[in-house]
């Protein structure tokens, strides 16, 4: 907790309601391990399972009775303290002793079930850390796209305003000047809507880090990931935990199978008993019983039946899971290599190429020597350029924490 509120201390935008909230990665995961609803929902079902745990190794209750016998509704109890009363009372203690290993085979399944709810919390933890990037990265890319459609709106701006002072003095045709403020239209739409997407990364990134007060507050500070080498080796999918999961859940389920199948062992009660009997001359007497089931009309049949659905179906997920895992790593690798390679490629030259034919067509347009129309393919084809490339880097980032979500599996405290 001292480390949460130095963090909050030490952010900008805490001290001034409405200022920004700069966040580097970092900062937004040490909110997420703090506030995030999904890891607190897994720990309780941790908790639930360290319950079902020690409730599977108590063994039963005793019972006890008391009975009143014999009351004669003709005399009545009679006169004087209650040991004199005639009636006869007894008191009984019973046991229940359970047989078949049944016991042990609930302890080894709610063992199994804990030990399952803690690799699903680290799955969850494992998958809404992915989600924390994902949104991170996607804050990122929607305020440079909010930038660049803003500086674009800005540009038409400025032109559709020399344009019109140009038509004034007779250098520019009037169509001119309406493409010039088609364009100028279209741009400030485009920044209306990425003002819009900036809005919704916010609102996904405030969710995940518990902050949905200062949504609006909320930048992405940090740079976009570098070009590196990837090595593309992914760690053993058995250290998996949702695979880990799925094997302890199938452990569980075998339990259950095989406790059902001792239900077949007949438990027995075992009880002792002490009477008083004061309908003639007081006595009193002792006695013990034992009690077992009869299977007469059934033998535990549906339940064993349903137990062995339920391991089947166990076992399946686990191959199921295994193969889906499988797939989840080399679509990973491919999306991971695909990004690399296209970001390479619009860093490598053709983002400056596009910058490079930008400023000469608005040179060559200021001086008379190139149309409006090829003035505005060049400033429409930069602009698509930027864009192409910030999404690439914003691609390259995302691809490449899904391949560490799916393969490497870092551990989340």
């Amino acid at each position: 907790m001292r480390h949460l509120l130095t963090l909050l201390l030490s952010l900008p935008g805490l001290a001034v309601a409405g200022s920004p909230l700069s966040l580097s990665l970092h900062d937004a995961e040490a909110l997420w391990r703090e506030h995030s609803r999904e890891l607190r929902l897994a720990d309780t079902a941790v908790t639930g399972a360290v319950a079902d745990m020690q409730a599977a190794g108590q063994r039963p209750n005793p019972d006890f009775s008391l009975n009143a016998l014999s009351v004669s509704p003709q005399s009545g109890l009679g006169g004087g303290a209650l040991k004199d009363k005639r009636m006869d009372t007894q008191f009984r203690l019973e046991q229940l002793i359970e047989r078949g290993g049944k016991r042990d085979l609930r302890v080894r399944g709610a063992e199994a079930r804990l030990d399952a709810a803690r690799l699903e919390r680290d799955d969850t933890a494992r998958q809404q850390l992915g989600d924390l990037h994902q949104a991170y990265y996607n804050l990122r890319l929607a305020q440079e796209k909010l930038e660049l459609a803003r500086d674009t709106a800005a540009l038409y701006g400025k032109s559709a305003q020399a344009g019109r002072l140009r038509q004034k003095a007779g250098d520019l045709a009037p169509v001119d000047v309406s493409r010039l403020q088609i364009d100028q239209a279209r741009a400030e739409a485009d920044a209306r809507q990425a003002q819009a997407d900036l809005a919704q990364a916010q609102q996904m990134l405030a969710y995940l880090i518990g902050r949905d007060r200062e949504a609006e507050q909320l930048v992405a500070a940090d740079n976009w990931p570098q070009l590196e080498e990837i090595a593309f080796q992914a760690a053993p999918l058995d250290e998996r935990p949702d695979l880990a999961a799925a094997r302890k859940r199938l452990q569980a389920a075998e339990a259950d199978r095989d406790l059902a199948r001792a239900k077949r062992n007949r438990d027995i009660s075992v009880g002792v008993q002490f009477e008083r009997n004061l309908q003639n001359a007081p006595t009193n007497s002792y006695g013990f019983g034992v009690s077992v089931p009869l299977f007469i009309w059934h033998e535990y049949e549906g339940e064993i039946a349903r137990a062995e659905s339920d391991y089947n179906a166990a076992r399946l997920l686990v191959e199921q899971q295994q193969a889906v895992a499988i797939g989840q790593v080399a679509q990973a690798r491919s999306t991971l290599l695909a990004a690399r390679d296209r970001m390479q490629r619009l860093e490598g030259g053709l983002l400056a190429d596009a910058e490079r034919v930008a400023r000469a067509a608005e040179l060559a347009y200021g001086k008379g020597a190139m149309s409006l129309m090829d003035l505005l393919d060049a400033r429409r084809t930069l602009r698509q350029i930027q864009i192409e490339t910030t999404s690439a880097r914003a691609d390259y980032a995302k691809a490449l924490s899904a391949w560490q979500v799916q393969a490497e599996f870092r551990k989340t405290p």
